[in-house]
């Protein structure tokens, strides 16, 4: 019998499945504490719920955009500590997409490079 009854309760299968990580990277991300509070059945499989899925949705979109998994847990538990670090998660996530915009910036530069190459030997083809 499950420790959780609620309708939202998912394998860690059906977890990965909808958000995209693997069972492996679940199991890693519960171990470092990205991921908490997760109900065990009474024979110790995990039993995710719709708020894990949304967490999972903002730990993809942190990891996808290239955040480091330690940027990760600083906000991960500045998120768990309260709202009276709004400010300091702010401050990350502005961090972050500095980084990101500049990591864009040098692909559209490479790109441009990449279109100028195209057009060059097609030139001369």
């Amino acid at each position: 019998m499950d420790t959780t009854s609620t309708a939202d309760a998912y394998t860690i299968g059906e977890c990965a499945r909808r958000s995209g990580f693997t069972m492996d990277t679940l199991r890693y991300y519960e171990r470092i504490g990205l991921i908490g509070d997760i109900a065990r059945t009474t024979t110790g499989q995990r039993r995710f719920n719709d708020e894990h899925l949304e967490w999972l949705g903002v730990l993809k979109c942190l990891r996808d955009t290239g955040m480091p998994v330690e940027q990760m847990h600083r906000f991960a538990t500045l998120v768990r500590d309260g709202d009276h670090t709004i400010a300091e998660r702010i401050a990350l996530l502005e961090d972050h997409k500095t980084a990101v915009d500049a990591r864009m910036d040098d692909l559209v530069a490479k790109r441009d490079y990449l279109l100028g190459k195209i057009a060059y030997y097609k030139s001369v083809a």
